[in-house]
């Protein structure tokens, strides 16, 4: 058991003698709060807007560490025929390429091909965090970290589609859609302008900040549920139902994190394809 569901089953359980269905107290259900995603800081440098040291950092490092460990192992004797390790490195890299960069920037987009593959990874390791036991707690629930990643492709969008076209073409390529009417440009300009500077970033990095927010989240239901409902000191029938019913809530669990693990992939893939996109849009100038 993960110290972080330890953490959420005795937050559950808190103030209560019995924290258990069935119990004499009269004490009902607690689902986990928001809290999971404060952790107490291990080291604080007082600085205002920071949070100091916490289970985000060592998280955070320790993805840095594992994929950087990843191509060490797997490419560091890279031969024309290759191994195990290196298959499965360029089995990854040719599944990048082919689902992701490729359909966004076409070939004129290989160039960034290590950064996206790079990207993919460190996304998947930081969402896979969610259910490393002892861990537990996926990197990109923080939204300073998915918001970084999106700004710093935001930045790398402009910075390509000004040196490509310019700053003007830039601009007037994002703004005025090709064929649109001249009548219908005040209307579309700002919204145009809002969608493309201002909008985009943002919802580069919520889709994944809450995507993995909420689905850590809902396991945390389960965990907690699963450990209210458990209670064969009830005593006849109701500790036998007692156990039925957290078996289905460890069922759901299960099914669950299964799940989870999926999204947590899809949505390392849907962040490194959108930023192909948006990245093929710089190079191309189109709308």
């Amino acid at each position: 058991m993960s110290a972080d569901v330890r953490t959420t089953l005795a937050a559950a359980g808190e103030g209560c003698q019995d924290p258990h269905i069935f119990n004499d107290y009269g004490c009902g259900f607690e689902a986990p709060t928001t809290s999971l995603f404060f952790p107490t800081p291990w080291l604080e440098f007082g600085l205002p807007a920071t949070s100091g040291i916490t289970k985000y950092t060592a998280l955070l490092v320790l993805s840095v560490l594992l994929v950087a460990a990843f191509w060490f192992f797997t490419m560091r004797r890279a031969k024309v025929v290759p191994g195990r390790g290196q298959s499965i490195a360029e089995l990854l890299i040719t599944f990048v390429r082919d689902q992701m960069t490729r359909p966004g920037m076409g070939k004129k987009g290989d160039k960034y091909l290590p950064m996206m593959v790079a990207i993919f990874l460190f996304i998947l390791v930081m969402n896979v965090m969610g259910i490393i036991p002892g861990a537990q707690l996926p990197v990109t629930s923080n939204l300073a970290f998915p918001a970084v990643l999106a700004i710093s492709m935001y930045v790398l969008w402009n910075y390509i589609g000004i040196r490509e076209h310019g700053f003007g073409g830039h601009v007037k390529g994002k703004l005025v859609p090709s064929g649109a009417p001249v009548w219908i440009l005040p209307v579309l300009v700002p919204i145009e302008f809002i969608s493309n500077f201002v909008f985009r970033p943002v919802t580069h990095a919520i889709r994944l900040f809450a995507t993995m927010f909420a689905g850590h989240m809902l396991l945390a239901v389960f965990a907690a549920a699963g450990f209210y409902l458990f209670n064969p000191d009830a005593g006849g029938f109701l500790g036998v139902l007692s156990v039925g019913y957290s078996g289905f809530a460890l069922l759901g669990f299960l099914v669950f994190t299964g799940f989870e693990l999926f999204i947590m992939g899809l949505q390392a893939y849907v962040f490194v394809l959108l930023a192909s996109f948006y990245i093929g849009e710089a190079i191309e100038g189109a709308h």
